[in-house]
């Protein structure tokens, strides 16, 4: 029987910025028993860059190593984790189309939804907008 590391898998993901998350979704994956393998004592570093708020430079973490069996489930269930991570668009990656004209006449967004959307939107601003000036004028007459 084949054996793998956890770490070497995370180390051919094709965005290392999801690394965190694939380890996440692997974890539960043996949790769940999709997979089996075992926790080691080792560490490894995750690929990942994490930025500090408001501070500068970057930072790593790390997270423990485990090991599984390498069959024929386990390698489809990596593979469609990493299919499904690709899907996952990250902050500087693939972006949410953009309402436009010409956006909205290929039929990339669906203007229905966008429309109820908007009109959402525009009522509760109206109506944050009634109570605050509620609240002002009611503030005004208990002081007089």
């Amino acid at each position: 029987m084949a054996y793998r590391k956890l770490s070497e898998i995370v180390m051919e993901l094709e965005h290392p910025q999801q690394s965190d998350r694939f380890v996440k979704m692997f974890r539960n994956a043996v949790r769940e028993g999709n997979i089996d393998a075992i926790e080691l004592k080792e560490r490894f570093t995750l690929p990942k860059q994490y930025k500090r708020r408001g501070g500068e430079g970057s930072y790593e973490r790390q997270a423990r190593d485990m090991v599984f069996e390498a069959t024929p489930k386990s390698e489809k269930w990596i593979g469609q984790a990493k299919d499904d991570l690709s899907k996952i668009s990250t902050r500087g990656g693939r972006s949410k189309v953009v309402p436009s004209l010409e956006t909205v006449e290929s039929g990339e967004v669906d203007f229905k939804a966008l429309v109820e959307e908007t009109r959402r939107n525009m009522e509760s601003k109206y109506n944050r907008g009634q109570q605050l000036g509620s609240s002002r004028k009611q503030r005004g007459t208990k002081k007089k």
